[in-house]
């Protein structure tokens, strides 16, 4: 006895002299089992000791979470008070166990706390001998001193983080801040296990922490089961080999997300250590609800400058292509998106504008193009689409789509549309302001388009479709002023009263029709071709030199009688002028007047330039 009494006081004053001398910073049960098992190792001639804590009538193990737990009710058979037992066969048959042959009681409160699993040396006297009741009961007590100590330091610490980041989102607005010190508090407190944030569609997304979106669609069930009903909820992944955690994140008025953690399968989380994670996951949720809040009553304000702005622009007297370039902008800045585009309802089918970004000229965007016109052919909704991979079979480069339809009159005009490839990229708050943007937008751009199609019917000739000669005037004369050269070309029908009479007015205007598309094509996007008044054209193309100005007039003298039915030939007077000497521009219109009196009086069907020896018409 006097010998044991030793070996246990040597024992006990060897575990406080290393629980003195040790620097266990993270304060681990791991580490301090390493204290226990070196000396277990020095004064009992133990090797391989592997311990077990006794939670939820399960054996945990210490320093392997991925070895199954033992069921403590198969083993109480084997078990013997205060005493050693030699290891049952069932546990002998796991590979795990193949070097430990004994199980030794640990005892705390006069209950069972755990057992340890070891091999005793073959060179030593029997275990009976060394571990004897009295010896086992001090093993417990300093088993239950470290135990105790560990958990002192845990809470401790635990806690302390807690506190200090509770204080730490009452002192911030900043998410990105939130969510970090949620998932550096858990790594810290669990460096063993792994754990992701699960955030709802409707968050901000301009973090920078990582996180997964909550997606109805593929998530487990246990995960929605928490995320609905508020509560914790446990899981295990067999598909992953791992256990779930499920914790919602939640405020006083919503919740968040999930704060998933994921242990081994055979890992038990003890209500310790749910109970931290809860508060845990509560604080951040009231956090992020703080957070969510404050953004959210900044970005109303700016929201609502940004309504205001946009509307008091497009109540100004803008062109079409303004407004759409300006809403381009601020669709641009509010929502980040990667492409933008406005298209008009046509006669069959919505036309793209030209304020669209380059993807909408290409055929890839078909796809969505498709998908929106089909729906709004039968609904007048808007869309938002968080994966629009989910609803078309064909490979496509972006998962994000927001489209709001432009609605006058209870009449859809027109919609825009926004992409981004990231799915779930746009949160639901991004898709009401989009829809208030347009919404105000609507009536202005409907008015502008009117407004267009007005100045259009002023602008051109009814028949014809050529510029009137008002918009002639004007543009002629803005050229003068801004350009380096200039050609006027006045082209007069031949025999066009014979015409009339012989066929009628209705062929007369036919043949108009059938020269001014010819004028049209061959003058394409370099100049303008209006009508003059009744027969007569006339073109008029800036920066070009006399030598191509000429032989653009004699193709058109030529072109004329062979695509005219009945064939027709006309004659024309051409001016040219350069920088040099800008003239006035009803000048230039008197001098091609005369060089077409010119024309006509040397037999028609012939071009002539003016030059100064001609008399000037008065």
């Amino acid at each position: 006895m006097v010998e044991n009494q030793l070996k246990i006081d040597q024992f006990k004053s060897n575990i406080l002299n290393l629980c003195m001398n040790s620097n266990i910073q993270q304060h681990k049960l791991h580490d301090y089992f390493l204290l226990l098992e070196k000396s277990l190792a020095d004064f009992f001639d133990m090797e391989d000791c592997f311990l077990f804590h006794l939670i939820d009538n399960n054996l945990k193990p210490v320093t392997n979470l991925n070895f199954y737990n033992i069921d403590f009710n198969l083993l109480i058979p084997y078990l013997n008070g205060n005493k050693v037992v030699e290891l049952p066969k069932f546990l002998k048959e796991l590979s795990y166990f193949k070097n430990h042959t004994n199980i030794m009681p640990l005892m705390r409160n006069n209950k069972m706390d755990g057992i340890i699993v070891f091999k005793y040396q073959k060179t030593t006297p029997p275990f009976e001998i060394q571990l004897t009741e009295d010896i086992i009961i001090n093993i417990s007590s300093v088993h239950k001193y470290l135990v105790q100590n560990y958990e002192v330091h845990s809470n401790e610490q635990k806690y302390r983080k807690l506190y200090g980041m509770t204080d730490l989102f009452h002192s911030t607005m900043d998410i990105d801040v939130i969510l970090q010190n949620v998932l550096i508090t858990i790594e810290d407190n669990f460096s063993d296990l792994e754990v992701e944030l699960i955030l709802s569609n409707d968050q901000d997304r301009q973090t920078k922490i990582q996180i997964k979106p909550f997606d109805y669609l593929s998530e487990r069930p246990s995960t929605i089961e928490a995320f609905v009903s508020g509560e914790l909820k446990e899981d295990i992944a067999m598909e992953l080999d791992c256990r779930l955690l499920n914790v919602p994140i939640k405020g006083r008025q919503a919740i968040y997300g999930i704060l998933q953690v994921k242990a081994p399968i055979n890992y038990s989380f003890t209500n310790s250590e749910k109970d931290f994670i809860k508060m845990l996951a509560q604080a951040s949720g009231n956090a992020l609800e703080n957070a969510k809040l404050y953004h959210q009553s900044h970005r109303l304000i700016s929201d609502l400058q940004l309504i205001n702005e946009t509307s008091h622009r497009l109540n100004m007297k803008l062109t079409i292509n303004e407004m759409l370039l300006f809403l381009q902008k601020q669709l641009l800045k509010s929502f980040q998106p990667m492409e933008v585009g406005f298209l008009f309802k046509g006669k069959d089918y919505y036309e793209m504008t030209e304020v669209c970004t380059p993807y909408f000229n290409q055929d890839e965007s078909l796809a969505y193009i498709h998908y929106v016109e089909k729906h709004f052919k039968v609904k007048q909704d808007p869309l938002f689409i968080a994966d629009f991979s989910r609803l078309i079979a064909e490979e496509i480069e972006y998962k994000s789509v927001m489209a709001i339809p432009m609605i006058v009159e209870e009449k859809i005009i027109g919609f825009s549309i926004v992409l981004h490839q990231e799915p779930y990229f746009f949160s639901f708050d991004s898709f009401k302001l989009m829809q208030s943007l347009i919404h105000h937008s609507s009536l202005a751009i409907s008015n502008s388009v009117l407004r267009e199609q007005l100045q259009e019917m002023v602008d051109r000739d009814h028949l014809t479709k050529l510029y009137a000669r008002s918009y002639s005037d004007t543009y002629v004369e803005k050229s003068i002023q801004k350009d380096d050269s200039g050609m006027f070309l006045l082209i007069d029908i031949d025999n066009f009263k014979k015409v009339n009479d012989t066929f009628g007015h209705q062929v007369g205007d036919k043949v108009l029709v059938q020269i001014a598309v010819q004028l049209k094509k061959k003058i394409g996007l370099r100049g303008i071709c209006s009508r003059w008044g009744g027969e007569e054209l006339a073109i008029y193309i800036p920066n070009i030199l006399e030598d191509e100005a000429l032989k653009v007039s004699k193709e058109l003298v030529d072109l004329i009688p062979k695509v005219t039915k009945p064939s027709v030939t006309i004659s024309a007077g051409m001016v040219t002028w350069y920088k040099g000497k800008r003239p006035d521009f009803q000048h230039i219109f008197l001098q091609a007047d005369t060089a077409l009196y010119n024309a006509k009086s040397n037999g028609k069907n012939r071009v002539c330039v003016f030059e100064s020896s001609m008399e000037l018409k008065c």
